[in-house]
């Protein structure tokens, strides 16, 4: 944190010299479950949120999650069509945010690419026990660098997953969510 510090304020000198500096650019995956109740309609979920500015200037607030696109089907026919969906302001308020990651340009553009190709997949995708949102959440984690596996006891139980991921990456410095 005092390096950042003094990085910019070495930035800033430089710049009011005149001499060209880079972008200061840092983007932040932040890594969410959401509860869920079967009486509000939502059943327990993970996404993640990207938020920053890329070394271009280019703001970044997106977040996604991969979703059955009917939860009925997902759970009694198995393979389902899926979609990836974008929650809410208000709906990320109701939310645990476990950890975050900083990462690079180029970590961004490869977790976005991800996104595309989960979204873009053909055919009948989710599936609850193989690829739900917790193994979509997985591979976000991987490609920033954790070490995310997915336990079959944790399959259906994303809190407890992100739980189970803060314990594997100690480095993170993170608390488990009560």
């Amino acid at each position: 944190m005092i390096l950042r510090k003094l990085l910019a304020a070495l930035l800033l000198v430089l710049a009011g010299l005149g001499v060209a500096t880079p972008a200061l650019a840092e983007v932040q995956v932040h890594f969410q479950s959401f509860n869920g109740s079967v009486l509000w309609g939502r059943y327990p979920h993970t996404f993640v949120i990207f938020e920053g500015t890329l070394a271009n200037g280019t703001r970044v607030n997106e977040n996604y999650g991969f979703s059955a696109r009917n939860s009925a089907e997902a759970i009694t026919q198995g393979p389902a069509q899926h979609m990836i969906l974008s929650e809410t302001p208000a709906t990320i308020a109701q939310t645990n945010r476990h950890f975050s990651v900083t990462i690079s340009d180029q970590t961004y553009r490869r977790m976005r690419a991800e996104v595309i190709a989960w979204r873009d997949y053909p055919g009948r995708y989710y599936d609850l026990d193989e690829r739900n949102c917790i193994h979509f959440v997985a591979r976000m984690a991987q490609l920033a660098g954790l070490r995310a596996d997915v336990p079959s006891e944790y399959i259906r139980r994303p809190k407890a997953w992100l739980n189970y991921i803060t314990r594997r990456n100690p480095q993170l410095g993170a608390r488990e969510i009560p």
